[in-house]
């Protein structure tokens, strides 16, 4: 009988055992699925987060990219908007006698000549009455032109544009004084130029003083 009871007690132990056996080996596989899941969710979720940051990072940079554009076609607007001349309205100063191309054609009316400035160089300003000689060989010396009673506008000149003066004298009807150059300076300079003409001025007492010049950018332009 007591054989017996230690046999089922032997064997009651080992199923025990067994049964624990099992079970360990059932939580260890668990814990180590569970385990193996915790990691793989771990690692897609640093995935996640890193592919995130590339993409953040990615657009940030594209951001302050397109801020630097910006800036810089702000300032090149404003260089190039700086760099205009504003069609001969922004001047370096008075027009020179050298950057000046002279020419004449006599007016509609009977003794006057017309006398153009040409820009050849920078934009410039003219305002003034010209200073204008007339020389013969028939006169011991040079005739000075009058100034007339006209306002002296102020003239812009940009390159390659014209103004004009006139010169009024009073033209011989029969012989008189032949006048075959004048020499003109333009306002505020004092460098003239040499022009051939072919003048016939009146002989008369007085006649000299009706040689006048208008200032410059008057009359038909």
């Amino acid at each position: 009988m007591r054989t017996k009871n230690l046999t089922l007690a032997v064997l009651v132990l080992t199923a025990g055992l067994s049964l624990t056996a099992c079970q360990g080996n059932e939580d260890s596989a668990a814990s180590t699925s569970d385990s193996r899941s915790s990691s793989s969710s771990a690692t897609s979720s640093s995935s996640s987060s890193s592919s995130s940051s590339e993409a953040s990072g990615t657009s940030g940079g594209s951001s302050d990219s397109g801020l630097n554009t910006s800036t810089t076609g702000g300032d090149s607007a404003t260089t190039e908007s700086a760099a205009g001349s504003g069609n001969g309205q922004v001047t370096t100063g008075t027009c020179k006698t050298a950057d000046l191309d002279f020419g004449t054609a006599h007016g509609m009316g009977e003794g006057d000549l017309l006398v153009s400035l040409k820009n050849t160089g920078d934009a410039c300003t003219l305002k003034g009455f010209p200073g204008v000689d007339l020389r013969s060989q028939d006169a011991s010396g040079p005739l000075s032109a009058k100034r007339s009673e006209l306002n002296a506008p102020v003239v812009n000149l940009g390159n390659g544009e014209t103004t004009r003066f006139t010169l009024h004298y009073p033209a011989a009807e029969g012989t008189g004084v032949y006048v075959s150059a004048i020499e003109v300076t333009p306002p505020d300079e004092t460098h003239s130029k040499a022009l051939s003409v072919s003048l016939r001025l009146q002989i008369a007492d007085g006649a000299d003083q009706q040689v006048t010049v208008d200032p410059v950018g008057t009359g038909k332009q």
